[in-house]
């Protein structure tokens, strides 16, 4: 592969996450409004995130299926599509229908279904066309990615919302026809066009993954999406805190709550660099991310003024940024590519559904406790971070597999 064209396919596939992240975070700023305008309650509101997500992580584990018997291509760009569409119909209907509400909702339905053909399935595309250090560099960049959306996207939303609050949902299909064309043209694999085989026999095949991998690979699971739940839960908390007690909102709202996924964002980048396909350093760094964010959400219980929170946050996110490309690097190197899709669409149900439930368990433990809300996520970290240590275990140096140890090399 030429550099240009490498360079161009990192691109393309780097515009996939971006996408999907944008489909819940870029509507928050416009939810008041919204509100407002169509006369709804707060559970109505929330039903609009909801909808995508839930959509979303049901239908993954089905588009997996799809694309390990076919092209991700084949996929993706349909995918893309639809997500585009549902964009359109919510907009529509925000404009020019009587019962907008109900049409919104159906339009984010549909937006949540092409998002679950969206990341997951570029996750695997990347293990699928890159190999070694390259893939793991790749997969840094599809985190940054993803994480980069997270942080533009409140603003875009504000700058959306300017003009008309349901704006926003005409921004979509725009965002989607630049990626869809940078996949067309720029993403290239072999085409299978199989017929797929019995559900039973893929399924059986799956199972025998899960049982003789199972233990490590629930264990990565948990990493992430434990990653991804404290992450939006303490964004969560944040976004309450900063009008409620700071009288802070507007854009410089959104830059301040930008700052925890930036620093995620610049440290899932360096350490996709820098990990290779050095599975023992993998290990070595979610254990130390993990305990980083252990000592920070501890030690938030002592921080009340504005800004030593955000720096003894930011320690946390640094320590998520280790974990996210490890756990990247490790599910796509888990399985081999006739099975990929499947096992990476599997973590993308559990990365939406983690930050579903962030926001509403957060909730309720900041109504319990604020010091009990950060010594309980803190008491989750260290216990993810000792699973990892116990469960995850890699080759040795010397050559030899110990008992019970997961030989990760014979899948890639």
């Amino acid at each position: 592969m030429a550099s240009n064209n490498k360079g161009m396919t990192i691109t393309a596939i780097g515009s996939i996450p971006l996408i999907m992240v944008l489909g819940n975070s870029m509507i928050i700023p416009v939810l008041p409004a919204m509100k407002s305008a169509l006369k709804l309650s707060q559970m109505q509101v929330s039903l609009t995130i909801t909808v995508f997500s839930v959509s979303a992580a049901i239908l993954i584990p089905f588009v997996g299926y799809l694309s390990d018997r076919f092209t991700r291509k084949m996929v993706i760009i349909p995918s893309l599509f639809l997500y585009g569409i549902g964009g359109i119909l919510a907009g529509v209907a925000a404009a020019f229908f009587s019962n907008a509400y109900l049409w919104i909702l159906i339009g984010r339905a549909f937006q949540g279904m092409g998002a679950a053909g969206t990341a997951p399935i570029a996750m695997a595309l990347t293990g699928d066309l890159f190999k070694g250090g390259e893939q793991s560099r790749v997969l840094g960049i599809f985190e940054a990615s993803n994480g980069l959306g997270k942080v533009v996207s409140p603003i875009l939303g504000s700058l959306f919302g300017l003009i008309v609050w349901y704006s926003v949902f005409f921004a979509f299909p725009g965002i989607c026809l630049i990626s869809i064309l940078l996949v067309w043209f720029f993403v290239k694999e072999k085409a299978k066009f199989q017929s797929p085989p019995p559900l039973r026999k893929y399924a059986k095949g799956l199972f025998s993954v899960f049982k003789f991998e199972g233990r490590w690979l629930f264990t990565v699971y948990l990493a992430g999406g434990t990653c991804l739940f404290t992450l939006f839960g303490i964004l969560f908390f944040l976004s309450d805190i900063l009008e409620e007690k700071y009288k802070i909102d507007g854009v410089l709202k959104g830059v301040i709550l930008a700052i925890p996924l930036f620093v995620m964002v610049t440290n899932s980048y360096l350490t996709g660099n820098k990990i290779g396909k050095n599975f023992e350093k993998m290990k070595l760094l979610m254990i130390i991310g993990f305990l980083l964010m252990t000592v920070s959400y501890g030690l938030l219980v002592f921080f009340e003024k504005l800004v030593p929170f955000l720096l003894v946050l930011a320690l946390s996110s640094v320590g998520a940024g280790m974990v996210m490309p490890c756990v990247n690097s490790l599910i796509t190197g888990a399985v081999g590519k006739e099975r990929r899709g499947f096992v990476s669409s599997l973590y993308g149900s559990i990365r939406f559904l983690s930050v579903a439930i962030g926001p509403p368990i957060f909730s309720r433990l900041m109504d319990w406790s604020r010091s009990g809300m950060f010594l309980s996520i803190a008491i989750l970290s260290l216990i993810v971070g000792i699973l990892i240590w116990l469960l995850i275990k890699v080759k040795g140096m010397d050559g030899k597999e110990d008992k019970g140890t997961v030989f990760l090399y014979k899948y890639l």
